[in-house]
């Protein structure tokens, strides 16, 4: 018999704190294999390029630019077209220094990165599956969603969507129907700082960027690869979800307006989408949260992890 002292047996490991923590573990080990899974498929088809799955596709069209014609190749709908601002390319500088091969392999682990941040542990297999068609293609949608989440806490974020795919930018209003002008002053100014720079470098690239964005203004058709409906249709459902959400304090409206708002509405940017996971619920990532030393979580300021907080909808 025990003691009235005694204070009987301590919780094994597995349920502390009345849960199993063998089936969480057991689930990020499946999203680290299918993640291992899914680099072995881009990396064994990548080369020779488009032998299957079209492996690395996007990713090519940013390998392939050189810095004396950047948009010698911007067709809208060719297999590799490069329509960014220059600004962009030169932030790949680096990476372009690799041969292919390389390049291809640490642009999808950097892809496989935005994922991970964006589901967390637990729902990084279910995130991966979202994810699929964009970490084959390898194009910047997956970074685009990051940039917003990053966005709400480091407004300069903002640059990588305003030198890039430029109209998901509709989700700046967030910020001004908030009167949140500071914010706004820093995406905007960060991204000129960008701007000046870079024309410091190439002044005669970001004629021709302006040039190319006037020609692929309005072209939604012509791809299998992307939903045949214009933006201008998209864009203004795009400006209401955003408005709304920033009335109704739900960030995660953001991501829905920003994918909205693609130039073109492409399958792969339905990843986008994973945005919504860190900004509905943000205390699932360390990202908002830091504890205090009491032990409290607190997340955006906001002492009580019970309590509804400014991130996500409202209870």
């Amino acid at each position: 018999m025990l003691s009235p002292g005694d204070a009987g047996p301590a919780p094994t490991p597995a349920r502390a704190g009345g849960r199993f923590r063998r089936p969480h573990l057991s689930i990020e080990l499946v999203g680290i294999a299918a993640a291992v899974a899914i680099w072995l498929v881009v990396w064994a088809f990548g080369e020779p390029w488009s032998r299957f799955l079209l492996a690395g596709q996007d990713a090519r069209c940013y390998w392939v630019p050189g810095y004396g014609a950047p948009y010698a190749l911007s067709e809208w709908t060719a297999p590799i077209a490069y329509v960014y601002s220059p600004a962009f390319l030169q932030l790949l500088a680096p990476l372009k220094l690799l041969d292919w091969e390389p390049f291809l392999g640490l642009w999808t682990i950097l892809l496989l990165l935005a994922v991970r941040f964006l589901s967390g542990p637990r729902l990084f297999a279910l995130a991966l599956a979202v994810a699929v068609p964009e970490l084959i293609g390898g194009n910047i949608h997956l970074l685009i969603a990051v940039a917003i989440v990053v966005g709400f806490r480091y407004p300069a974020a903002w640059s990588l969507i305003l030198l890039t795919k430029v109209t998901p930018g509709i989700g700046l209003l967030w910020f001004a129907v908030r009167r949140e002008w500071q914010a706004l002053a820093i995406a905007f100014g960060a991204t000129a700082a960008i701007v000046a720079v870079s024309l410091a470098v190439d002044p005669r690239a970001w004629l021709d960027w302006l040039g190319v964005i006037g020609a692929s203004a309005g072209k939604t058709s012509g791809t299998w690869a992307a939903l045949p409906i214009p933006l201008w249709f998209r864009l203004p459902i795009a400006v209401v979800v955003v408005v709304w959400g920033a009335r109704t304090n739900r960030r995660w409206a953001v991501p829905v307006a920003a994918m909205l708002a693609l130039p073109a509405l492409w399958y792969g940017g339905l990843a986008m989408l994973l945005a919504v996971i860190p900004l509905r619920d943000p205390r699932r990532s360390d990202f908002w949260s830091r504890r205090t030393g009491t032990g409290r979580t607190v997340v955006n300021g906001i002492p009580d992890p019970a309590r509804p907080d400014q991130l996500g909808a409202p209870a």
